[in-house]
């Protein structure tokens, strides 16, 4: 039996989650997922026509989801971590659940605790013993090491490489290729672009660039 899920997003990170969804449904593995259509508030004419090719509905704002059928699962396909968590914030009174969505090409090891609502990209890699919180996007090709704690809404984004015995603390955005070396902390909100190679601690609220990164 299949459960009805919607995508909170309809840009190309939403439909890129809708990938997913596809590809845990093709496994045949419970439960599978049935994806009646998404939700955004300001969906821009050229992503409607692509959801259109891709056979999903355009269900109206965010606020049709108070009109869920009970148990409706939820995904937000947002990539920016901070309109994430306003949305999240949003629809947490809807009561609805938020399934962990793992890419069957992504590999998550063992005593790995992951949030309600993680997302996990084709081709990602989680070691051991890690921390994942609430709607974490681990986006393609980008790793997370040993004993390392990622709060809510954090991104990670592609071929990123998160060191073991990290914490990057809520809101934070590892841009692509970017690193952060072993044992290091990024403060709430920080964005660490891309390509940069994180060396020591970053403040909160800050952005660091650059090799290393400043």
């Amino acid at each position: 039996m299949s459960t009805e899920l919607v995508v909170v997003g309809i840009g190309g990170h939403g439909r890129e989650v809708l990938g997913i969804v596809r590809a845990i449904t093709a496994t045949g593995r419970a439960p599978g997922w049935r994806v009646v259509g998404f939700v955004d508030d300001h969906p821009a004419e050229p992503s409607l026509k692509l959801v259109h090719r891709l056979d999903v509905p355009y269900l109206g704002p965010v606020e049709e989801l108070r009109q869920a059928s009970p148990g409706t699962a939820v995904v937000l396909g947002i990539g920016d971590p901070r309109i994430r968590r306003t949305v999240a914030d949003r629809i947490d009174g809807y009561g609805l659940p938020a399934p962990a969505l793992v890419h069957p090409d992504a590999t998550v090891g063992p005593d790995t605790v992951a949030g309600d609502g993680l997302v996990v990209f084709a081709g990602a890699r989680v070691t051991t013993n890690v921390r994942l919180g609430r709607h974490v996007h681990l986006n393609q090709n980008c790793t997370v090491g040993h004993d390392s704690v990622l709060a809510d809404h954090v991104s990670v984004n592609p071929l990123a490489a998160i060191s073991g015995n990290c914490v990057l603390e809520t809101g934070v955005l590892v841009g692509t290729t970017a690193a952060v070396l072993q044992g290091l902390r990024v403060g709430r909100d920080a964005t660490v672009g891309a390509g940069a190679c994180v060396v020591r601690d970053v403040p909160a609220g800050t952005v660091v660039k650059g090799v290393p990164a400043r």
